[in-house]
């Protein structure tokens, strides 16, 4: 399988810390800083460009996403630098898809025309929740009329232009969620990202659940009500589920997921940036340093802001492949995993199959629309032992 990352593809990622405030839901690596140096960061970035083109020469570079923290608080000048040395780093498809996430506070017309003009051509907005109460008590700083308002001049500027909604949030019913999802459908362009609520350890969301004062949460029955309502209204709209949070019309799925959800390889750069590279017949999975102070410091003084690198194993690979790519209603190809089965995966599949929660073809292994409400739960079945 370390041989096989061209049927997934080729991305970079590129990780900008900071963010004007932290989410008291979020467990992103994001940091709140009064002022930052962003001809340091740049200068950083291409640094690190430079070391991982070396390594990858000649590969085909599908796709360049500009995640956070807020990226949409860089500088344009900054994303500007930064795609000039990918493109004189790699060839780029021709439909390359370069992504930049972005906060309603922090989206100015002039800014985005600048991202655009540096080759941005997809946005990603955190837009969260369309009514200020629920903005409120998800600590977001923007309101829903500046929500809106940011959305009118993404799409302006853009053609492809995607946001986030947060569902099962406090207080929510099933009836206030499907009023704004059909709200959130009349105004899409062509993609959407749902995501239920999830409290996570570590955030201030988790230390007040954990404390008993996190209350309103809907029950299990009622997420998984909202979840199901969502595919529906989803699939109506022309909005199909292609992966389990991820909408989109047809032939608009974000290219860059996708290479996740393939397991094709990526390279990660910047604080805390994940990535899967093979090199020489060895995948490997990277990561960074977490602080970007740290991060920033370690690429000046070594030339390198990556952490010593992880060799998979065959069976580590085969892992990831399955967890990634049954998140996709497409599935995994069998060609692709075939020779990693084992008698007791195929006796797995075999009785989840007869739960109608997986199917199985030719081509194909994929979950089925009654297993994807309980994905985490099948794929501890079929990896069991």
């Amino acid at each position: 399988m370390a041989e096989d990352w061209e049927n997934g593809g080729f991305g970079l990622y590129i990780h900008w810390p900071f963010c004007q405030a932290k989410c008291p839901y979020c467990d992103f690596n994001s940091h709140v800083v009064a002022q930052i140096d962003q001809k340091a960061w740049e200068a950083a970035y291409v640094s690190e460009i430079d070391r991982i083109g070396a390594e990858t020469e000649g590969r085909v570079l599908r796709s360049v996403f500009f995640g956070g923290g807020t990226p949409s608080l860089m500088d344009p000048e900054v994303v500007d630098a930064v795609m000039t040395k990918i493109r004189s780093t790699w060839p780029v498809a021709n439909a390359v898809e370069v992504t930049l996430e972005a906060n309603p506070t922090s989206v100015e017309a002039g800014r985005f025309a600048g991202y655009r003009d540096a080759g941005v051509n997809r946005v990603s907005m955190g837009i969260q929740a369309l009514n200020d109460a629920d903005l409120k008590a998800l600590g977001r700083l923007h309101s829903a009329s500046e929500a809106m308002k940011a959305f009118d001049i993404a799409r302006g500027v853009f053609d492809r232009v995607s946001f986030d909604l947060i569902y099962a949030r406090q207080g929510q019913s099933a009836a206030d969620w499907e009023a704004e999802l059909r709200q959130a459908l009349s105004m899409a362009v062509d993609h959407l990202s749902l995501y239920q609520l999830t409290i996570e350890d570590g955030t201030a969301f988790g230390d007040r659940y954990n404390a008993g004062k996190l209350r309103g949460l809907p029950d299990d029955d009622t997420a998984a009500d909202m979840y199901l309502l969502t595919q529906d209204l989803c699939e109506d709209a022309g909005f199909a589920g292609y992966e389990v949070s991820n909408h989109a019309r047809d032939g608009a799925e974000s290219v860059h997921n996708r290479i996740y959800w393939r397991y094709g390889d990526y390279a990660g750069i910047g604080p805390g940036a994940h990535g899967r590279l093979t090199l020489g017949g060895q995948r490997y999975a990277t990561e960074t340093p977490l602080s970007p102070a740290g991060w920033l410091a370690q690429v000046r003084r070594t030339g390198s802001g990556e952490s010593p690198r992880e060799p998979l194993s065959v069976e580590d690979q085969f892992t990831e492949f399955l967890l990634m790519g049954l998140r996709l209603r497409e599935g995994v190809d069998r060609r692709r995993f075939q020779d990693q089965w084992s008698d007791e995966l195929l006796n797995n599949i075999n009785n989840l199959e007869q739960l109608d929660m997986l199917k199985m073809d030719e081509n194909h292994l994929a979950v089925t629309p009654t297993g994807r409400p309980v994905l985490n739960a099948v794929l501890r079945q079929l990896l069991e032992g």
